[in-house]
């Protein structure tokens, strides 16, 4: 084992603290990545606070990383030493049943191994990127394009993933016409991809706080949620609705705004249930869907498809010691869009 500095949440109801722990030997199909930038998501608190169920602490989080190869295994031939690439929310998946064979290993029917909180293949639990190094599996470890800087490809790794899949499933194009619900880590990504997508894009907010951004990200309409008029004048006016939020919202208001056979997807996880009047649905064969990121190969779509398109986070880059306080803000929405630990930090 490698003893590698990191922070992590010693319990659910305490902050994070600079700490150790350790990473697995370099195997045969590993590649060692020193980790340059981790950013922080939503879902790293709503995991280490335990809203999403028990953890076993302590619990080092982070599934947005970036930073170059440092090592390779004797059998890897998709990296080599000095490589730029990402780990995302996976690292792992048994790589042979239905549904990692097309591609879609965030579903392995054996079960994902996902990048900090999960049981490993060895039994041990995964250790996510808020540390110096990591070791993965080299199908795990994404290339990042040149025409990326490694600090704002981070968030790519998990809000852009999450915003890009259900995008392409739900065939978003020219001729579509898209709400984002939410301006934030995800929704801002969600906006940028949607755009350079084709599609016709209003974000719904709660407030025009921050209508500017909006606009400058590629929006074409940008509406407040707490004046009921917009759920009046935008009824029946969207093919997709793309949930990027983590709280409860009012499905009903939220539904009626889609046409005929459209659908809203939920990529936003809050901790408490979503009711649904199914009437909401029947009455215009309307559809409600959830996404949970995407797979390797559509991961590297994505990377892809931003650096062509000049799509990237905005991002806040800080240093370990701020994560807390970071914590607080991400919290209180007081952040645009994203924030970003520089690795650098983690053993100061």
């Amino acid at each position: 084992m490698t003893r590698v500095h990191a922070y992590a949440a010693p319990s659910e109801a305490a902050p994070l603290e600079k700490t150790v722990i350790e990473r697995r030997e370099l195997g045969p199909l590993d590649v060692l990545i020193d980790i340059a930038f981790a950013g922080i998501c939503h879902s790293d608190i709503h995991t280490v606070q335990g809203d999403w169920g028990p953890q076993q602490y302590p619990l080092a989080p982070g599934h947005e990383i970036t930073g170059t190869v440092a090592a390779v295994g004797a059998e890897v031939t998709k990296h080599q030493v000095g490589d730029r690439v990402g780990v995302g929310c996976l690292v792992n998946s048994c790589g042979e049943c239905r549904n990692c064979l097309r591609g879609d290993e965030q579903f392995c029917s054996e079960g994902a191994v996902f990048t900090y909180g999960a049981p490993d293949r060895d039994g041990t639990i995964t250790q996510g990127g808020y540390s110096e190094q990591v070791v993965v599996t080299e199908k795990f470890a994404l290339r990042i394009p040149d025409g990326l800087a490694l600090d704002v490809a981070a968030p790519l790794l998990c809000a852009g993933i999450t915003t890009y899949s259900p995008l392409k499933h739900w065939n978003v194009g020219p001729g579509t016409r898209v709400a984002v619900v939410g301006l934030g880590g995800l929704g801002h990504m969600g906006v940028q991809i949607a755009h350079a997508l084709g599609a016709e894009v209003t974000v719904l907010s709660q407030t025009l706080n921050k209508k500017d951004d909006g606009l400058r990200l590629g929006a074409d309409d940008y509406r407040a949620t707490s004046d009921r008029d917009t759920f009046r004048d935008l009824r029946s006016s969207f093919d997709v609705i793309l949930n990027t939020v983590s709280a409860v919202i009012d499905m009903r208001s939220y539904l009626s705004l889609l046409d005929v056979g459209g659908t809203m997807v939920c990529v936003g996880a809050p901790a408490e249930p979503l009711p649904v009047q199914v009437m909401s649905l029947i009455g215009g064969r309307r559809s409600l869907a959830g996404s949970n990121i995407g797979g390797i190969a559509e991961t590297q779509e994505m990377l892809d498809f931003c650096a062509e398109h000049g799509i990237a986070a905005e991002i806040e880059v800080i240093r370990a010691s701020e994560i807390n306080a970071a914590y607080e803000r991400v919290l209180a929405s007081d952040v645009r869009y994203r924030f970003v630990i520089e690795a650098a930090t983690f053993a100061a």
